[in-house]
């Protein structure tokens, strides 16, 4: 994998932005992309990394753990002394909640006014939305079907119907109308990142050289069986978070589709003569982190049981937030021509992050059911060290078809939602 090119003068400042920087995955793709970049940029360059949480006390925090990350990477640096590592790299701080509209709206009205280009967006924070662990289902699964069982789990239990507060006044709304759901998990994973993604559009459009690029996070839990294109939200699902997931890659595997484009264009609005962002989809594996709440004693046991999984042969468990954050990074920071060339070779496709026993580290390509791993029929990874979901199999043409049909219809509904809320948030004014 391969990190840059030779760059145009006006692309030697590099601003990138990180949702969810605060801690876990957020934090570590900060750090690797600070270290990334240190390592494969001319000295010339630099990298304003713009980072949001959700208040400024978790802001003042963040902005300082990554401040000593910094100048232990200057440290560690074999040309230290030659390169200025504070100079070359500028924090900026945001904050918002994806939760609360108005928030979402608030941040892209600062940025578009503040920052001349986005070259990158991370949409890394979100909400599991777990309640507890269905654990008699966990230990058998465990127990008789390991590595799979902590790969592709089915016995986290979320909360059904968690809904976000109130986003407009109920005087707004016409006479007879009530606001509209709008579920937590999907707001905070799928729907504020949207929205925001709408919002500052225009900057992720102005490189002159290349066009900005917009990376969702996405999971290896988004299984096709937890979706539904009448319960967008999974405001009715058990599986929320995996529902969410699963509509990520719907949406961005299809972004590039012609019949997506009327949806895609009105949501990406490129100026005349820009050209629009391109969206990717990468996950970090799996992580041991504290996405599900468990007591402390579980928490070793469960990085012991990834552990164990990986020495028996699975790519997938990172462990470490640091290697999981190795797709996203890479993604983010790889030259367009090699993702471009990637694509035209084997199609547009899921970037994950894998290891070996050993747990080095990179960026491969993920099976996504319905999609296989470029969009080509007959998609099969062919790799013994790759392992995939048992009821995964090989594209066929019905398959690709309904995929695309289906991704059609999410566009829609999202656009349908965004101009919504857009609406009602306007009246409130």
């Amino acid at each position: 994998m391969s990190y840059h090119s030779a760059a145009a003068p006006e692309d030697c400042h590099s601003y990138v932005l990180v949702t969810g920087a605060n801690g876990g995955l957020g934090y570590s793709i900060c750090c690797r992309l600070i270290d990334e970049f240190v390592l494969t940029r001319p000295g010339s360059h630099s990298l304003r990394l713009i980072i949001t949480t959700r208040d400024r006390s978790k802001s003042h925090e963040t902005i300082a753990r990554l401040k000593d990350h910094i100048f232990s990477t200057r440290k560690h640096h074999k040309n230290h002394e030659k390169t200025p590592l504070v100079a070359k790299i500028y924090l900026q701080a945001e904050q918002v909640d994806l939760c609360r509209l108005r928030s979402v709206q608030a941040l892209a009205t600062k940025l578009l006014r503040s920052l001349p280009k986005l070259d990158t967006i991370v949409l890394n924070a979100g909400h599991g939305g777990f309640a507890t662990i269905d654990w008699p289902l966990a230990i058998w699964t465990i127990l008789t079907n390991f590595p799979h069982a902590v790969t592709y789990p089915t016995y986290k239990i979320s909360t059904v119907g968690d809904m976000t507060g109130p986003q407009v006044s109920e005087d707004s709304l016409p006479t007879g109308k009530v606001q509209p759901d709008l579920g937590r998990v999907f707001c905070s994973n799928v729907f504020g990142h949207y929205l925001l993604v709408h919002g500052i559009a225009p900057l992720l459009s102005n490189s002159a050289s290349t066009p900005g690029r917009v990376v969702w996070i996405g999971s290896l839990e988004a299984y096709e069986s937890v979706f539904s294109i009448t319960d967008v939200q999974g405001l009715s699902s058990p599986s929320a978070y995996e529902s969410s997931k699963r509509l990520t890659d719907l949406l961005v595997l299809s972004s590039s589709l012609p019949s997506s484009q009327p949806f895609v264009g009105r949501f990406l609005r490129p100026p005349p003569g820009h050209r629009p962002p391109k969206q990717y989809v990468t996950h970090p594996g799996i992580c041991a982190t504290n996405i599900v709440p468990l007591h402390w004693l579980l928490v070793y046991l469960m990085t012991a049981a990834f552990y164990l999984a990986r020495w028996m042969g699975s790519p997938w468990h990172t462990v470490t937030s640091y290697k999981g954050a190795c797709a996203p990074v890479w993604v983010a920071l790889a030259s367009q021509e090699e993702l471009d060339a990637l694509e035209d070779k084997e199609g547009v496709g899921k970037w994950g992050s894998a290891v070996n026993r050993q747990g080095e580290e990179r960026a491969t390509r993920t099976e996504v059911q319905g999609w296989g791993i470029g969009g080509k029929v007959g998609d099969n990874i062919g790799s013994p060290k790759v392992k995939r979901p048992k009821e995964v199999q090989a594209l066929s043409r019905e398959a690709r078809a309904q995929f695309e049909v289906l991704s059609r219809e999410c566009w829609e509904t999202m656009e349908r939602l965004r101009e919504e809320w857009e609406g009602l948030l306007q009246e409130d004014d």
